[in-house]
């Protein structure tokens, strides 16, 4: 197994307003971008070369990652004109890999934190002799999720997208969106136009008769799509729920980037990040949260499960809970924000302009 396919073109709808100014994978995670995550356990599996398939401000990537050299990789970039699904954007970067025809490519989405066992999925796609392999993970509570049921042997025997009855729900089973696919068929799926794999190519591949295997993975998998998952899955990794070797730090309840500062009486707990050049106040209690570089939280402010965005400020015994506050936004002294409130980019909030208490 030498390369793998990024899909990282996703406009991060939504994860806005976090996503104004920022694609998706590059929000910062755990202190560093959530792609650096996937490119580092993509590294340790033993995978040295990457396309990075981009659309949504694409021109971000390359100025931060470079050729990859600094991650032990080798990256290239291939940008979208325009939407092509997940399928398409495959397709379209193609040309870049160095595979041949019968070799394993890993494909991931560029959403996910997981603990998948990569090189599990590489080789249990090689001994089976399946045409596409399939990172699948249990959940409770499927209806959201396409349905993936599986034979006996784990060979897959259809897709069922997002159940609406109890009787449509035939298993528990989901597609956790990681791959791997012979080189081969990355050929077939068309050039040029949209397409999803998941409503398409899967399911032609198997009226087809094509062999797709897969494998059952329920370590840890999380969906970054929502800021509240977002800010989870950022405390997890801090805290070592979720598995990479790119924390820039010990695992614990907080991380505290160079060149932040922390008041020594500010109480950070619950897989707090503290980016680069941003400031807590004293007398400040933030738990579970992202407060990304540049960002102020004055004194007395109490922050859980927020991410409070670059340059933005919280004011004096505010409080936030699952709140996200857009870059350079500012909220007021004395404000109340409650769970799925989302301040956008530069917005200001008053002091004492929304309570969900009395002011008394």
């Amino acid at each position: 197994m030498t390369e793998a396919i990024l899909l990282v073109g996703g406009k991060g709808t939504r994860l806005r307003p976090l996503t104004v100014h920022t694609p998706k994978p590059m929000v910062p995670a755990a202190g560093v971008p959530f792609l650096t995550h996937q490119l580092a356990r993509a590294r340790a599996a033993g995978v040295d070369h990457i396309v990075l398939a981009t659309s949504y401000l694409a021109e971000v990537f390359e100025p931060h990652f470079g050729d990859g050299s600094a991650l032990g990789l080798h990256l290239e970039y291939v940008t979208e004109k325009e939407p092509l699904g997940t399928g398409g954007a495959i397709r379209n970067v193609a040309g870049r890999l160095r595979s041949g025809p019968d070799e394993p490519v890993l494909i991931f989405n560029g959403d996910i934190l997981t603990g998948l066992d990569i090189r599990a999925l590489v080789d249990t796609h090689e001994s089976t002799g399946a045409d596409v392999s399939l990172h699948l993970t249990k959940v409770t509570d499927p209806r959201a999720y396409g349905l993936v049921p599986t034979d006996e042997t784990g060979r897959v025997l259809a897709f069922l997208e997002k159940p609406q009855t109890p009787e449509e729900i035939v298993t528990d089973q989901i597609n956790a969106g990681a791959y791997v696919f012979r080189r081969s068929v990355i050929d077939t799926i068309p050039a040029g136009r949209p397409v999803s794999v998941e409503r398409e190519t899967f399911p032609d591949l198997l009226a087809a008769g094509a062999h797709l295997q897969g494998m059952v993975d329920s370590t840890y998998w999380l969906d970054l799509g929502t800021p509240a998952a977002f800010v989870r899955g950022s405390a997890d990794l801090v805290m070592g729920r979720a598995p990479s070797p790119a924390v820039p730090g010990r695992r614990g309840d907080r991380l505290i980037l160079p060149t932040a500062r922390v008041a020594p009486d500010a109480k950070l707990t619950g897989g707090t990040v503290v980016g680069e050049g941003a400031f807590v106040a004293e007398g400040a209690r933030v738990c579970g949260s992202t407060i990304l570089p540049g960002a102020v939280i004055e004194p007395d402010a109490v922050v859980t499960d927020s991410l409070i965005g670059s340059r933005a400020r919280v004011g004096e015994r505010s409080v936030l809970t699952g709140a996200v506050v857009g870059d350079g936004a500012v909220v007021g002294a004395d404000n109340e924000l409650r769970d799925g409130v989302r301040v956008w980019c530069d917005a200001r909030i008053p002091a004492g302009a929304v309570r969900f208490s009395s002011d008394q």
